[in-house]
């Protein structure tokens, strides 16, 4: 297992864990009613939004170039955010990982 898809795991996991905690504390609807209530929320999905957008672009063009489809993780991001493009950067190793040639 490369140290990148390790690191990967971990932020995964990770993350997984602080979402389960937040879904439980306020469901799915409570972590995105704040950004509607001020301005400087507000800001801060927009900044998502934008970033998650280039980032969806990015990773639907490197996956066809690396001969995966795209689909499954700009779904999963439209719906979960940076899952999406943590679980492609997982595949994408993984991937990488069993084309490599055997020492």
């Amino acid at each position: 297992m490369s140290n990148r898809l390790l690191v990967l795991i971990v932020v995964i996991v990770a993350f997984s864990a602080l979402s389960v905690m937040a879904l439980l504390d306020v469901g799915y609807l409570g972590i995105i009613e704040p950004h509607f209530k001020t301005w400087g929320a507000g800001q801060v999905l927009a900044d998502l939004v934008i970033a998650l957008t280039l980032v969806v672009i990015w990773m639907a063009d490197d996956a066809r170039a690396k001969g995966i489809n795209p689909w499954p993780f700009v779904v999963v991001t439209l719906f979960a955010g940076s899952f999406g493009p943590l679980l492609y950067l997982a595949m994408r190793e993984l991937k990488a990982s069993a084309q490599a040639p055997a020492h």
